[in-house]
């Protein structure tokens, strides 16, 4: 009997191992082909070589008036004139660029992304924005960012040119990190690594039951808010050890410049929308004397007097959506940007997308614009604003002497549907604006000027 069966079973298990082999390799290979193809092929920028002038477009600088038939000189990266092209004398090292009938805006800031982190979704080798744990501080998003990630070309062409990238995920995600659009390493690209420790704040309400209608039983154990007391309180414990014996915590550690050196404290991100999550952090980060800032806020409205009052400012997450209350109007997120400026809020706004979508983040400001927000304070929404709160406006968010040269020229009105942008810069370096899709675009249009379908330029 011995001999009757255990050949077969022999047979059958490298049978298996081999069919597992094949399905490995194949699904290794179909991994690689997919990284192969979601990957920017474009060059990044190089340095700027000499002082570069803008002449004749429209300026917006945004900190001050527009000026018509205006110069923007800059060097070494650094904005180092503006002002009326028609009074100025320029060197014969300058080189200049005519952008006459066209317009100058500071690159737009998009303040809440996934950029860099991923690429296909369905792959979850390119969903690196995760890490396991629920509480890790110590990650900073940074260091995994894919600087030849296929989104972020797209984002650069409608003028996106910085960033603040997030990781996701547990209680204490990480740390999110300001980034340049462009760049051959992740570390060209980081701004400030360590921009704001994340925090998905929990709910304060009890869920309904979609069946029964009534209220979930919480679940048993320590309540998430005790999880992060208890991390801080230890932070501080491990600090004050720190002054009288030689220790070491990494995940501690990291938490250093957002509870010391109250002059220059970074801020708390806490993801939160409803009225009582923001109230309840308001409340949390006073008593432990943190520094706030709400990301989210789709009921930031609802409480705005107490937001100005402790000056806490609010990253609106998008106008592009639905009402979440049941009560809310039809028009609750397009009418949301101006309640809070109306109710001295500080704020910006951040794109509804978190990856692909980016780009639309001028056209929600522009849904703002249409429903009572000043169209000037719409375009400080999504530049100066965003770097005020991360303490970058002594950088970027405007167009001053002294700034970086991180600016874009368009075509027509920044917030327009329309308008296409002709040149952008990073530091001073000239941004290669084409990608991926422009590249099929082109390449579909030769297509049919072949088939005679359309007309040959």
């Amino acid at each position: 009997m011995e001999s009757h069966y255990t050949v077969p079973m022999r047979i059958h298990d490298h049978a298996l191992l081999l069919v597992r082999s094949v399905w490995a390799a194949l699904c290794f290979v179909m991994l690689f082909s997919e990284q192969s193809r979601a990957q920017d092929l474009t060059h990044k920028a190089p340095t700027q070589n000499g002082p570069i002038a803008l002449l004749g477009a429209t300026l917006h600088p945004v900190v001050g008036p527009t000026i018509e038939h205006s110069i923007v000189m800059f060097e070494n990266g650094v904005i180092t004139n503006i002002g009326d092209a028609r009074t100025v004398r320029l060197s014969s090292d300058v080189h200049t660029i005519d952008v006459s009938g066209q317009h100058i805006y500071p690159g737009l800031f998009a303040a809440n992304t996934r950029l860099g982190l991923t690429e296909i979704g369905a792959v979850r080798a390119m969903r690196d924005y995760n890490e396991v744990g629920n509480i890790k501080p110590e990650v900073r998003a940074c260091v995994s960012v894919n600087p030849d990630s296929t989104l972020i070309p797209v984002a650069r062409t409608n003028g996106i040119l910085t960033a603040l990238t997030l990781p996701s995920g547990g209680l204490v995600p990480g740390q999110a990190s300001v980034l340049n659009l462009d760049g051959w390493t992740w570390e060209d690209m980081t701004i400030t690594p360590d921009a704001a420790l994340v925090i998905n704040w929990p709910r304060i309400d009890r869920p309904t039951n979609r069946w029964t209608g009534k209220p979930d039983d919480r679940p048993e154990g320590m309540p998430p808010l005790d999880d992060l007391t208890n991390l801080f309180d230890a932070a501080r414990a491990y600090f004050a050890l720190q002054a009288t014996e030689r220790t070491s915590d990494l995940r501690l550690e990291s938490l250093r410049p957002y509870i010391q050196n109250a002059e220059h404290q970074r801020p708390i991100l806490v993801n939160a929308d409803s009225v009582d999550q923001i109230t309840s952090a308001l409340q949390w980060a006073d008593a432990n004397e943190l520094r706030l800032v709400i990301l989210g806020g789709r009921d930031a409205h609802l409480c705005a007097a107490l937001l100005a009052d402790h000056n806490v400012p609010v990253i609106l997450q998008g106008t592009h959506g639905f009402p979440a209350r049941t009560d809310a109007s039809y028009d609750d997120a397009f009418t949301r940007p101006q309640q809070l400026h109306s109710a001295g809020v500080t704020w910006c706004l951040a794109p509804s997308d978190l990856d692909a979508n980016i780009r639309n983040l001028p056209y929600e400001a522009a849904t703002a614009v249409a429903y009572g927000l000043d169209h000037e304070i719409a375009i400080r929404s999504i530049t100066l604003a965003p770097a005020q709160i991360f303490g970058l406006a002594d950088r970027l968010g405007s167009i001053e002497p002294g700034k970086d040269a991180t600016l874009i020229v368009t075509d027509g009105p920044l917030l327009e549907i329309k308008t296409n942008l002709t040149h952008a810069f990073i530091q001073g370096r000239q941004i290669d604006l084409s990608n991926k899709q422009t590249k099929l675009r082109d390449k579909y249009e030769e297509k049919y000027r072949q088939l005679k379908i359309i007309d040959p330029e």
